[in-house]
């Protein structure tokens, strides 16, 4: 068994695509339009992971499928789904980046070595640092927590 894939419907491509990209550093690896169905499949990888044939959807490591139905409908529940979790070089550094570019830290790296921020369509994503924790530092020490995750 391989695992491909983790597929989160977002109502906005466009935003959702400088949220994942643009923000969290993913990068695309692959796109579908399918006309008959009315919605798009954009696969996305960490930097780390983007290796391999792009037309094969696993590629040589694990994707976050964005699926984008064409006709609008609401989602709800997006904390039911869990987290998507990605490992970070810097805890600090990408936090300090992702606040900078406006995204809410709703749980803040307070012990250096887990933080939580939300997509635009409210799937929480967790951020862990890589390898041993970060000594604990300010400001994240004594940043509350925000919304939920």
């Amino acid at each position: 068994m391989k695992y491909l894939h983790t597929m989160v419907r977002v109502t906005d491509l466009t935003q959702s695509l400088d949220f994942y990209c643009n923000k969290l550093g993913l990068v695309e690896t692959h796109r579908k339009d399918n006309e008959k169905g009315r919605y798009t499949l954009v696969f996305l990888a960490a930097p780390g992971d983007a290796g391999g044939d792009v037309n094969d959807l696993g590629g040589k490591g694990p994707r976050v499928e964005l699926t984008y139905n064409w006709d609008p409908e609401p989602y709800t529940g997006g904390r039911n789904f869990g987290h998507l979790a990605y490992e970070v070089d810097d805890i600090y550094a990408i936090c300090d980046w992702l606040q900078k570019a406006g995204v809410i830290i709703n749980r803040p790296p307070r012990d250096g070595r887990m933080a939580f921020i939300r997509s635009p369509d409210n799937i929480s994503i967790e951020l862990l640092q890589k390898g041993t924790a970060q000594a604990p530092a300010e400001p994240w020490v004594s940043m509350p927590n925000t919304g939920v995750w």
